[in-house]
């Protein structure tokens, strides 16, 4: 089970993190991204992170701003998102798969969580 938090409303140009829990040891090896959804668009990959959290991969709007990281003791990812925009207003969902190929399929998914960016 995967259990995403963090979500707000924030203004313009602020910052938020989001946290993914998951429960159970074999997460620790699991791949693990982010992606959102915005009311009437396609769902966004957002941010990846492998197991050892060294490989993270980011979406094109999103590099240089958001930070993906994991702490396998805590069985937490994070998503640090900075310079937040107007656009990034979306329900974030974060996803996790035994594999490691980052655009394979997630086959475990959080309730998702809202973050709202006022401009």
């Amino acid at each position: 089970q995967l259990q995403a938090s963090g979500g707000g409303l924030m203004q313009a140009g602020g910052s938020l993190t989001l946290s993914c829990t998951a429960s159970g040891r074999a997460f620790r090896s699991y791949t693990v991204a982010w992606f959102r959804q915005a009311p009437g668009k396609e769902r966004e990959f957002v941010a990846a992170s492998r197991w050892s959290g060294s490989n993270t991969f980011y979406g094109d709007s999103v590099k240089g701003r958001f930070t993906i990281s994991r702490d396998n003791t805590k069985n937490t990812v994070y998503l640090q998102m900075t310079s937040l925009k107007h656009e990034d207003t979306a329900v974030y969902y974060c996803a996790a798969q035994a594999g490691s190929e980052i655009s394979g399929n997630y086959g475990y998914w959080g309730q998702g969580t809202q973050v709202t960016v006022s401009s």
